[in-house]
């Protein structure tokens, strides 16, 4: 064990050499893994973790069935758009059957920030206008455009980017339309005018709001009243994850402008997409061009079909509704049982509990790490557990973490 512990120590000396500061570890005791299948990873002893973090591979990691078909179309074909291929026309169809028909138009990127940045031009060039409406804990993303839409980074928000505060739940669903058309009260008393209400709808970087389902219908009304568009951020909440339909905005009976996905949409594969109005996307091709080389290479569009495959051939949606409903009923009696954790949140499987402080938090985190039992933090003050496994957990497996946080809330008591 010291010879691992050693080597582990010699490839992190070896990282922060070479790799930049901005580079960050999660837990106290930094995770080695070497590989991963379904929801565990593995260190370089055989040592495992089981992942109630990653959403990103949302059907298991290295399902052999994404893999296969990544490998076989690698060997075949990868190329981008520019060619006439028969992935990327399957891909858009398979997403827009999967969306409100008033959605038409797919573009494909590589990454959810790309997708989130597009959108944001799309709707500023759409409207002729140029505020912006986040939450005040948003993340949307990596460029210098939307970090200035992604608070919880700490960054400032940048010009014409006006920001709601999120409370863990809502008494009544007209609450979440008085915060927009405060927001735009404000942008109004500025001299600005919307463009765009951008919001993950399960706003899992706020700490997980999702109660009462419903709620976001409000908000979409107000920027719609007020001559703005409405975008999805999918790339948490996409792809089955509240058990409730493939997409987090279809629990509220809204239909968004624009939608975006990433991280999911491959399984950990970097590709991603934005969906449109085919009447928006129409306006926007007359004045400007959007190509993006990787977007929509043969070999991503055939990854992402084969995690469309998995989630419709395992059921997966519905056994995240299944799964899910054991997850959050587990929390809630934990919560009964240890009054340190309260209002326990969220749908399907993206769960989060609020801590009494962000550092207990940390060390529940942290000790859960040291049980073999990964999870993150979410909120403000990563005040909040975030608990988001692939859709593939078991309830075997949810029974572990259960009981493994039990035993470290009791230490906390």
């Amino acid at each position: 064990m010291s010879a691992d512990i050693n080597q582990s120590q010699d490839l992190l000396t070896r990282r922060q050499k070479v790799m930049a500061p901005s580079y960050r570890l999660f837990y106290e005791e930094p995770v080695e893994v070497v590989r991963a299948e379904g929801v565990w990873l593995y260190g370089p002893q055989g040592e495992r973790y089981l992942d109630f973090y990653n959403n990103v591979p949302v059907v298991g990691h290295s399902h052999p069935y994404v893999v296969e078909r990544l490998h076989a179309q690698a060997l075949t074909l990868n190329t981008h758009t520019r060619y006439l291929t028969a992935p990327p026309v399957e891909l858009a169809e398979r997403l827009l059957a999967t969306m409100p028909s008033a959605l038409g138009s797919v573009i494909f990127t590589c990454t959810g920030s790309e997708a989130n940045d597009l959108a944001i031009r799309m709707s500023r060039f759409a409207t002729g206008r140029r505020g912006v409406i986040v939450t005040d804990a948003a993340y949307h993303g990596t460029s210098d455009l939307l970090s200035g839409m992604s608070p919880v980074t700490g960054l400032p928000t940048g010009p014409d980017v006006y920001t709601i505060h999120m409370p863990e739940a809502f008494d009544r669903p007209e609450q979440f339309g008085d915060l927009v058309q405060g927001a735009i009260a404000r942008m109004k008393a500025d001299g600005v005018a919307p463009a765009a209400l951008l919001v993950d709808t399960i706003f899992g970087s706020d700490g997980v709001v999702a109660d009462p389902a419903g709620f976001l219908a409000s908000g979409v009304a107000a920027i719609h009243a007020a001559g703005g568009l409405f975008i999805a951020d999918e790339v948490q909440p996409g792809f089955g994850r509240t058990g409730e339909g493939m997409w987090g905005f279809q629990r509220h009976g809204v239909v968004p402008d624009i939608v975006t996905m990433g991280k999911p949409m491959g399984n950990g594969h970097p590709v991603a997409s934005l969906v449109t109005k085919r009447e928006i996307a129409d306006e926007f091709v007359r004045y400007q061009r959007y190509f993006n080389t990787f977007g929509g290479n043969t070999v991503s569009c055939a990854v992402a079909l084969a995690v469309l495959d998995v989630i419709e051939r395992e059921q997966l949606i519905a056994h995240a509704a299944e799964v899910g409903a054991q997850l959050k009923a587990g929390l809630q009696a934990l919560a009964q049982r240890h009054p340190i954790m309260q209002n326990v949140r969220g749908a399907g499987l993206f769960m989060s509990a609020t801590m009494a402080s962000g550092s207990v938090a940390g060390r529940v985190l942290n000790s859960l790490r040291r049980k073999g039992v990964l999870i993150g933090l979410a909120g403000r003050g990563n005040v909040s557990l975030k608990i988001r496994p692939p859709l593939v957990i078991t309830k075997d497996e949810v029974t572990y973490l259960l009981d493994a946080l039990d035993q470290v809330l009791a230490t906390e008591a």
